[in-house]
């Protein structure tokens, strides 16, 4: 069974997001890390790229798969987590711990297309 974080929202594409200061910090939920299995790379934007909400930004990747990664909300990157490329197994060690990207958001109203922890766990199945 997989951890839900409450206090965050989600994308149904498995990415979760805590806002602080008007700054999306965005990782990878804990149901999508232990789907992938063991994260062996993740790829990351450079800061200063822009993204438009639901675009592509990034991937995982794992011995079994590859998966995408989309940015929840619009918005231009400030900081990338360099720790979890240096060390992709942190993700599988607290998903929610090891966020990803940080992004200036262009819009908050973008977050109200976001589910919540409830949502999100009826989403998953669980």
């Amino acid at each position: 069974m997989s951890t839900v974080a409450e206090g965050l929202l989600y994308s149904k594409s498995h990415e979760w997001v805590k806002v602080e200061d008007g700054i999306a910090i965005i990782g990878v939920s804990d149901f999508a890390q232990k789907e992938m299995g063991d994260i062996t790379y993740v790829d990351v934007p450079d800061v200063d790229d822009e993204f438009e909400k639901e675009e592509e930004f990034g991937a995982l990747e794992s011995v079994k798969a590859s998966s995408d990664l989309y940015c929840p909300v619009s918005g231009v990157v400030v900081e990338v987590n360099e720790e979890v490329v240096d060390q992709p197994e942190l993700v599988n060690a607290d998903a929610y711990a090891n966020w990803i990207i940080k992004v200036k958001m262009a819009d908050e109203s973008e977050l109200d297309d976001l589910l919540d922890a409830a949502a999100y766990k009826e989403l998953i199945g669980e």
